[in-house]
């Protein structure tokens, strides 16, 4: 079959990969008809991880079930399918606390699993033809059958979940106020999120037009952060008070405006601008380590930051992955009912075929490159 494997920093190629197959009485083969590149990918993509060689890339998956293992009894050949990126057992300690993406069964030695990444299991990705999925009756979500919210419905996997759960770690309330930092997808994901939730004002940080035309679109707030200071810009918004809540959808790689890294940069500008007694979520990913980091503490998985301010203004900080099942079947019928349309985010569709194109233009961060979707 067909399928996107890394080679090296900044090299991808399709090539052909050995099936999909059946190794243990609970899977199922899925027939890919929607995988994302998500901006998680591009760490990897970039070399900051330490992916091997080979690796079939792509969590962000759904498609069509085409075989069954011996052992399913929920599921069924020509099920319409989403598979949340996290790769859980469903009978661990974490799993049975609803903790999925924290899973202490299927990879020894770390607490989670993930399709096609760096440190979560041997698990390839689905920005392939075909995709293996391990306790499927677990961890797959139906879908209604047909092709309708094809694009809204593959933002199950991780993305609109992510965003969600920014927005749940922060401890968000209707009414209240709360600052995304990051207009990614996953950023604006919690703005929408936070908009359903009740937000009675959400401001999203970054410095890209398109990306800001479309936290504009999500009903947020958008802060140009290449105009200013991001936080004095949000203060003065606010009359001076800040907001309630304050959501991290960037990451490590976060950059100031002349392109330099800042690791705690989007920290920095949470602990300033959320109230006391507030709350952060923090949902961009930051490594153990990173050998190739900007500074020798980042290096070592360490970052300089306030936590004097923090501790002296009573802050909460909530972190981790998403436990994607936590969320998935609310935010799926969301999106069946029409209060939910994530796919607003998609830029391109592309044939798996064009998927090291679709990376170049995305790792770029080109004018109009929001979301990629593979289609296979």
């Amino acid at each position: 079959m067909k399928a996107l494997v890394y080679n090296g920093p900044r090299d991808v190629t399709v090539t052909d990969v050995p099936d999909a197959r059946i190794e243990s009485p609970t899977d199922v083969i899925v027939r890919i008809t929607s995988a994302n590149i998500c901006g998680s990918d591009l760490h990897m993509y970039e070399g900051r991880t330490d992916v091997e060689q080979g690796k079939t890339l792509g969590h962000e998956n759904m498609g069509i079930v085409e075989e069954v293992g011996s052992g399913i009894t929920r599921l069924k050949v020509g099920d319409r399918v989403s598979l949340p990126f996290n790769i859980a057992c469903g009978h661990c300690r974490n799993c049975n606390r609803g903790k999925t993406a924290f899973c202490l069964e299927v990879n020894p030695g770390f607490a989670g699993g993930a399709f096609g990444y760096a440190d979560m299991g041997p698990y390839q990705g689905g920005q392939a033809e075909h995709l293996r999925v391990p306790f499927a009756d677990f961890n797959a979500l139906r879908l209604p059958a047909g092709t309708e919210h094809e694009l809204d419905y593959t933002m199950l996997s991780d993305i609109f979940p992510t965003g969600w759960h920014g927005t749940r770690l922060s401890g968000l309330e209707p009414g209240e106020s709360v600052a995304i930092m990051g207009a990614g997808p996953v950023g604006l994901m919690a703005a929408m999120s936070a908009r359903i939730q009740g937000a009675d004002q959400v401001y999203v940080v970054d410095q890209h037009p398109d990306r800001l035309r479309l936290a504009e679109r999500a009903g947020a707030t958008p802060v140009d952060f290449s105009a200013g200071d991001p936080a004095q810009q949000i203060m003065e918004a606010t009359g001076g008070v800040g907001v309630d809540r304050g959501v991290e959808a960037v990451g490590w790689q976060a950059h100031d405006h002349s392109g330099e890294e800042q690791p705690a940069g989007t920290l920095d500008t949470l602990v300033q601008v959320v109230r006391a007694t507030g709350g952060i979520g923090v949902v961009g990913v930051f490594p153990p380590q990173d050998p190739n980091g900007p500074d020798e503490l980042m290096q070592q998985g360490r970052l300089a930051f306030p936590f004097g301010q923090f501790f002296t203004k009573g802050l909460t900080m909530g972190t981790g992955q998403a436990d994607v099942k936590k969320y998935n079947r609310q935010l799926r019928d969301l999106i069946t009912q029409g209060k939910a349309d994530p796919g607003f985010i998609v830029s391109h569709e592309m044939d798996l075929a064009q998927a090291a194109e679709g990376y170049r233009h995305f790792d770029a961060r080109e004018d109009g490159w929001t979301k990629v979707v593979l289609h296979p």
